[in-house]
């Protein structure tokens, strides 16, 4: 067994993933929802949403969410957040968890006009 949990001081982390574990996924959190359009070629993006409200995109598409609210972003989708409340916190699955260099070239920067932005 293996418990981690979130650091509400910081923002972003990574609970569980390859770099540590046999896991073939990986598991991170957020505390807000961090404005950085782009896309990924291969991973699947799973976010759940424990607590409070986010804005984000999709594409050309405006989706809100709220607490038990889940989102699955396929390989190639186009996506950032916007805005989310002050109590927000999501947990994010990636399918298939990547690694050091082979997951930092799979994030894909893309310009605000592929989000219709």
């Amino acid at each position: 067994m293996r418990i981690e949990r979130a650091n509400p001081s910081n923002p972003k982390g990574w609970l569980a993933g390859p770099w540590d574990s046999d896991l073939a996924i990986s598991v991170g959190y957020a505390c807000q929802g961090i404005d950085e359009p782009h896309l990924h070629s291969q991973i699947t993006e799973v976010y759940l949403v424990a607590r409070g409200t986010c804005d984000l995109r999709v594409e050309k598409t405006a989706v809100t969410l709220q607490a038990g609210d889940a989102i699955i972003i396929a390989p190639g989708e186009a996506h950032t957040f916007l805005s989310s409340s002050s109590d927000y916190l999501h947990f994010v699955v990636h399918s298939p968890g990547l690694s050091g260099e082979q997951a930092r070239a799979e994030k894909i920067a893309v310009s605000t006009g592929r989000l219709g932005l």
